[in-house]
C-alpha cells in the first residue's frame, strides 16, 4: 500500500518543490519494489506464499490509502506517516523472526529499518519538522 501511495505522490505532485520531490518520490518507489522483491523471495525462501493480490493488500495493510495528494508538502507528509507506519509494523517482523531464530528475515528487516529512519529525518528537514 506504502509503494502504491509513493506512486501517487510521484504522478501528482505539483507545486514550487515538483522537480526535487518528483525526483525523490522515483527514487523512493524504486527502492521500495526492489525491497518488496526481496521479502517476497525471503517468504519463498521459507516456504511460504508472498500475498500478491491487491485485495489482500487492503485486507492487511495498516497503511492507508492515500489518495489524490496534489501539495508537495501533503505528499512528504504522507510519506513520512507511511514510513514511521512501515517501520513499526517492520519492527514486529523483526521480534517474530528473532523469536523464530530466523536470523536472515532479522537482517534483512533491520536494514530496511535503518535506511527508512534517515529518509524520515531527511524528509522531516524537509519540512521543517525539529524532532
Amino acid at each position: 500500500m506504502f509503494y502504491q501511495n509513493v506512486r501517487g505522490y510521484h504522478w501528482n505532485v505539483k507545486g514550487e518543490h515538483f522537480f526535487s520531490l518528483h525526483t525523490k518520490f522515483e527514487e523512493l518507489y524504486t527502492e521500495l519494489q526492489l525491497q518488496i522483491d526481496e521479502i517476497a523471495e525471503r517468504i519463498l525462501t521459507l516456504a511460504g506464499t508472498p500475498l500478491h493480490a491487491y485485495s489482500d493488500f487492503t485486507k492487511y495493510s495498516s497503511i492507508k490509502e492515500d489518495k489524490n495528494v496534489f501539495d508537495g508538502r501533503e505528499c512528504v507528509e504522507g510519506l513520512v506517516s507511511g514510513l514511521q507506519e512501515l517501520i513499526e509494523e517492520q519492527r514486529s517482523v523483526i521480534e517474530a523472526a528473532g523469536e523464530a531464530g530466523d536470523e536472515g528475515t532479522v537482517d534483512l528487516i533491520t536494514g530496511y529499518v535503518q535506511a527508512q529512519e534517515k529518509l524520515i529525518w531527511m524528509y522531516n528537514a524537509f519540512l521543517g519538522v525539529k524532532k
